[in-house]
């Protein structure tokens, strides 16, 4: 089952219904009047002088509440999804990645405690401003560039990937079998690591050993990486 079809989990079994009577008074306090079905719509709030505020009402997030909701931005900006509140860090984590997928959406987010009648606004309709986090940018492109060819199949999983930090293990791996225990300055001009040090120092993958300070030798491991099938 996908996130989509799997419904938020909450305190208790819901229905679409329980939401309306505290999403309505939520919003007859701040000044407006609401009423249910109009037309497609859930629920409509309305204040003198303002666009429409539209609130579609599920009891989980779904692919077809995100795609009701944004169906309604093209009546209006003012368009929030209101759900049941969750229960339990799983029901957290949940609601948190629908939350931030929300906000790139344009849409406001509303979590009801039906047990309490609480309503709790966690984003006002707005437009999505994306932040780039140029340090993982950054890393994104070194790896992409550090990279040989292209041994990967995307979608993939994570474990067993080539990653450019493994092929520049073994060109350490190889440079040592073939000269034996050599100095990591000497590694990484010989066999164009510039981290060979490092490489080797960290041991990640159990193939080297220090011999003395600054030298690298290759272990059984790292013999066995460069002939698999010995």
């Amino acid at each position: 089952m996908n996130r989509w079809s799997e419904p938020l989990r909450t305190a208790r079994k819901s229905s679409e219904t329980e939401l309306y009577t505290p999403v309505k008074t939520f919003f007859e306090a701040l000044g407006y009047e609401v009423k249910a079905e109009i037309g497609a719509v859930d629920v409509v709030a309305m204040r003198d002088g303002e666009a429409p505020v539209i609130i579609e009402l599920k009891t989980g997030f779904s692919l077809t509440l995100l795609q009701q909701a944004v169906a309604r931005q093209k009546v209006t900006d003012q368009v929030y999804v209101a759900v049941p509140r969750w229960k339990g860090r799983a029901g957290w984590r949940a609601f948190k990645g629908n939350l931030a997928l929300c906000k790139r959406l344009g849409l406001g987010v509303i979590s009801v405690r039906l047990d309490a009648g609480e309503v709790q606004v966690h984003h006002d309709p707005a437009p999505f401003q994306p932040r780039k986090v140029k340090k993982r940018q950054a890393t994104l492109m070194a790896e992409f560039e550090r990279r040989e060819g292209d041994p990967n199949k995307g979608g993939a999983v994570r474990r067993g990937l080539v990653t450019s930090y493994r092929q520049e293990a073994l060109r350490c791996a190889a440079y040592l079998a073939e000269h034996g225990a050599s100095k990591g300055a000497v590694v990484a001009r010989e066999a164009g690591v510039k981290r060979a040090t490092r490489v080797m120092s960290d041991n990640h993958y159990g193939w080297f050993e220090r011999v003395e300070k600054g030298v690298y030798d290759l272990t059984d491991a790292g013999r066995e990486a460069l002939n698999p099938s010995l």
